[in-house]
């Protein structure tokens, strides 16, 4: 696949729809390894379907080409936090990246959060998740003032 240029007028941003969900969940499993259908229709169903201004799932498509997607929701005063948006899934696919479509991916949504009224965008990711972590710094991303912490349970 040769994805061009993520900034080209030829890929759109636009909400998911159900033909898109096979190929947002074949780009996941290439990326991760593992293959989450349930878990993607669960996504769609809660995102895609009843996003309103509190919940988006969007991709980046050339044609009928999915070439990345970005999920996220607008989250009221967890954690003790004011409200603001969360992105949780975000991803393009490896020869449509370094092209700008993530950075697009990510800006659509900020719109998506700034419509809904909130004022930043937080997301967690695995600290050894360079490629990812690189993305998000260079989007002006940095650490946030909570601390996630986590205990195993048997």
């Amino acid at each position: 696949m040769n994805a061009g240029n993520g900034n080209s007028p030829d890929i759109s941003i636009r909400p998911i729809a159900a033909g898109d969900l096979d190929q947002v969940i074949a780009l996941d499993a290439a990326i991760t390894g593992i293959e989450k259908t349930d878990y993607w229709y669960e996504l769609f169903h809660r995102y895609g379907t009843r996003g309103g201004d509190q919940r988006h799932f969007l991709v980046g498509v050339r044609g009928p080409q999915v070439l990345g997607y970005v999920i996220g929701d607008v989250r009221d005063w967890e954690f003790g936090s004011a409200p603001c948006g969360w992105v949780f899934g975000l991803s393009v696919h490896p020869d449509a990246r370094q092209t700008g479509l993530g950075s697009r991916l990510l800006a659509t949504i900020c719109d998506g959060f700034r419509r809904a009224g909130v004022r930043t965008v937080r997301t967690l990711l695995a600290r050894d998740n360079n490629l990812i972590l690189s993305f998000f710094r260079s989007q002006g991303m940095m650490a946030a003032p909570y601390i996630p912490l986590e205990m195993e349970i048997e």
